[in-house]
């Protein structure tokens, strides 16, 4: 049952990270910039973190074959894509709410799982991660603003949530596959190097990505290393951790207990950035928290 407080650990520093990418994007980056904020400060110290790790134990160089390459390629197209529509999603709902959305992953990472993996879930737990999908479809109901007639489901918010949940259940799932073909000693030896390699070429596609498409802004991540250092380190631990936990558990199991950052997000939306919740929005919270701790008594 290690993989339970690896879990917790990885849902905490991921939410204090997309804190401080809120603050970014919020401040003076772009969607693009505030993302590759975690790409380049974080690379050069999982590289440190993997290496040194090796050379402490005195392993060799790991085993790799083409398909930890092409499940660590897909996972690593999917988070640049997933982060980019949470970051954008924080401009169209608040903190608590953009995060919430994500949650959707937890079912899809089942149905990836069970697509590329062959990895299934036990019914209960069907059925509590199902209810998290619950609440997530009682806050995609929008705020209605007087003199308004747009769609209260089906709208841009919406589609940005449900997008990002998409993409970052595939994105669970392909590293759980790159972590299966890596050959390495021990599981923290897996974990550091398969994450390594996917930040390394995460790092590289948003660097020529901002190049071409948005002259300057990496730039402008460099000067804002007050904040972007941070997004860099809580980025490295909680990838390291949620890696450790697909490691040694189901993406789909991980990925449902990792919904309690939804409770770190609340506490963050009300006391950091001063944001209200609207009460069909804590219902749906309230029906996520449940199924979290539903499934932690399942398994």
């Amino acid at each position: 049952m290690l993989w339970i407080p690896i879990t917790l650990l990885a849902a905490l520093a991921q939410t204090l990270r997309f804190m401080f990418q809120k603050r970014l994007r919020i401040a003076t980056l772009s969607t693009g910039g505030a993302t590759f904020a975690r790409f380049l400060y974080a690379a050069p110290l999982i590289g440190l973190v993997a290496v040194g790790y090796a050379v402490a134990r005195g392993y060799g160089l790991p085993v790799m074959d083409w398909q930890f390459w092409a499940f660590a390629a897909a996972g690593g197209f999917c988070q640049i894509c997933a982060t980019m529509c949470v970051v954008a999603l924080f401009q169209q709902r608040n903190f608590t709410i953009g995060i919430t959305f994500k949650k959707v992953e937890v079912l899809l990472a089942a149905g990836f799982g069970l697509l590329f993996l062959g990895e299934g879930v036990s019914l209960p737990a069907l059925g509590a991660i199902s209810l998290g999908v619950l609440g997530v479809l009682i806050i995609s109901d929008a705020p209605q603003v007087a003199g308004s007639e747009g769609p209260r489901f089906f709208n841009k918010a919406t589609a940005l949530g449900l997008s990002c949940a998409v993409l970052f259940g595939a994105c669970a799932v392909f590293y759980r596959g790159a972590t299966l073909h890596i050959s390495a000693a021990d599981v923290f030896a897996r974990s550091s190097v398969t994450l390594m390699a996917a930040i390394s070429m995460q790092f590289l596609g948003m660097a020529f990505y901002l190049r071409w498409r948005e002259p300057g802004q990496i730039t402008e991540v460099i000067r804002a290393w007050r904040v972007a250092i941070w997004v860099g380190l809580l980025s490295l631990l909680g990838s390291l951790a949620w890696f450790t936990a697909f490691t040694l558990q189901n993406a789909a199991y991980v990925k449902a207990l990792g919904q309690v950052e939804i409770l770190a997000s609340f506490a963050i939306s009300v006391c950091v950035f001063g944001e209200k919740m609207r009460r069909s929005e804590a219902m749906g919270i309230a029906f996520l928290s449940v199924s979290v701790v539903l499934l932690i008594l399942l398994l």
